[in-house]
This record gives structure tokens, sequence and C-alpha cells, in this order.
């Protein structure tokens, strides 16, 4: 696998390279800013861009402003926001686009080498991978007057779950419940939500995703 880095923190962004590198992963090219980043895509068309939200020169959003922009110059290039914050206009935009290959995870919450790694290569390989903090943030800016207001306590979980990109199977473990307890929880989902469920179960994540970035 081959991968971009945008960091302007120059030890962060060596860091990731050598964890990147000790789990057989080659850094192609780095960026210390968003240009830097849309032309490192361009030369190497990488297999996944890491990418950090705030750059330089105003250390806002030029990280997933530059994502973007690098995307749709490349559509389909598998992106992982790597940030301390959810910047949820652009965050929505990125992962409500109907997008496969997208992956938002916050530094702080990392808190083990291989489950980042997982990552990397999931998002790499097409999937969806989302912090729970960045789901909860992103919900609660369409709270008010929305459908998910419809939602019970429970049913939120399996959405957030749904969100990282877990199977069914994974969200039954993880809230110990039945397979068929979580499969009636989507059921309602996607009826209180107005979305009609699909087999394929990616297919889902991105529909729910697709809904919050309305």
């Amino acid at each position: 696998m081959r991968v971009v880095i945008a960091e302007d923190s120059v030890l962060l962004r060596e860091g990731l390279a050598r964890l990147l590198a000790d789990g057989g992963i080659e850094t192609v090219g780095v960026a210390g800013d968003g240009p830097g980043l849309v032309a490192a895509v361009a030369e190497h068309a990488p297999d996944l861009a890491v990418v950090d939200v705030r750059m330089p020169p105003s250390h806002t959003d030029e990280g997933l402003r530059a994502a973007l922009e690098a995307r749709s110059r490349r559509p389909g290039l598998p992106i992982l926001v790597l940030s301390q914050y959810v910047e949820q206009q652009y965050a929505t935009e990125l992962i409500g686009g109907g997008a496969a290959a997208v992956g938002y995870l916050l530094k702080e919450r990392i808190a083990d080498v291989s489950e980042f790694l997982d990552a990397v290569r999931r998002v790499a390989a097409g999937g969806t991978v989302i912090d729970p903090e960045v789901i909860a943030q992103l919900l609660s800016r369409h709270r008010r007057d929305d459908p998910l207001e419809s939602l019970t306590a429970r049913e939120r979980e399996v959405l957030a779950l749904m969100a990282e990109g877990r199977s069914n199977a994974a969200v039954a473990a993880r809230l110990a419940v039945t397979d068929g307890a979580v499969e009636k929880h989507i059921s309602g989902i996607f009826s209180k939500l107005g979305l009609e469920p699909a087999s394929d179960d990616h297919r889902r994540v991105l529909a729910v995703l697709a809904y919050l970035g309305r």
C-alpha cells in the first residue's frame, strides 16, 4: 500500500510514516499544507491519503478542504482524516457525500496501534471508519426538527455503530443483543428516516451518512 501524509507537524508526520512502515505500508509523499497535499496526490497517485484537518496558513480547515479538492481531481481517492477536532461543515461534506473509502478518527482517542493500522487498511480497501465521537457531533447538528428525534436510544446506538462501518454481527456483539434484535433496530431506523434498507451492509452505512450530509 502506498500512502501520502498531510500533516504540518514534522515530528508527528515522521512518527506516522514510521508507524505505517512498521505495518508494511509505504509513505510515498508528505505535505505540510493543503496545496502540498493536492500536489502530492497528483504526483504519486497513492492508495490512501492520511490528512490532518488544521494546517497552514490559518490552521482551521485547510486539510479537509484540500482533501475534498484532491478527491474531486482523483475520484474515489481513499481518505483517512486524523485530527484533534471535528470540523462539521467539511466533515459532513466528506462523509455524507455518498462516497466510500472514507475515515475520520480523533487523534486523542487512538489508543491501539493495531486498530489504527486496521483502520488504514479498511479505508484503503474502500471501507468506512468513523470515530463514534465524530458521529455523535454530526448527529447533534441535525437533531432539532429532524427525524432522528424519533429514534429510540438503542436505535441511535445501532445507528452510530453502523456509521462506524460495523457489521450486524459486530453491532450485536458490542451491544450484547441477538443478530435478530439488531436487524429489527436497523429496520426501524430506516423506516423512521425514510431510507430503504439494502442487502449490502456498507451501502446501508453510506445511506445513513448521506442522510447526515443533507
